[in-house]
């Protein structure tokens, strides 16, 4: 088990690195929290010199997008979505809503495909 200090020094670098793949700022952070929290306390939360709690975990997920409260506070040790899961999803983001009915479509009519495909083997 982490000590007190490991821990909040494992959340903030998650958080930096998070920021980081993203290509954010911590002003840019900041506003994407929809300035709920400052950069001098993101950039307090990176450096371990905070820890932030459960509602700064949620607001702080939602503004990087595709992260879980869980992950960035250190409750689970891996990221639950790959590197491509993660492109898919910026992907599906930034497209409209009539791309968003496309790729939802087309990943349903692959799910079937590949349900069909099991089904045959069994």
């Amino acid at each position: 088990m982490l000590e007190k200090e490991e821990l909040s020094a494992a959340i903030g670098l998650r958080l930096r690195v998070e920021r980081h793949r993203l290509g954010l700022s911590l002003s840019q952070l900041s506003v994407l929290t929809l300035d709920k929290i400052a950069k001098s306390r993101i950039s307090n939360y990176e450096q371990g010199i905070r820890r932030m709690g459960l509602e700064e975990a949620v607001i702080l997920a939602h503004a990087l997008g595709d992260v879980s409260p869980a992950y960035l506070l250190c409750l689970v040790d891996r990221d639950p979505l790959t590197v491509a899961e993660h492109n898919l999803l910026a992907r599906f983001r930034a497209s409209d809503k009539s791309g968003q009915a496309m790729i939802v479509a087309t990943a349903e009519a692959e799910a079937e495909r590949s349900d069909g495909r099991q089904a045959q083997a069994a």
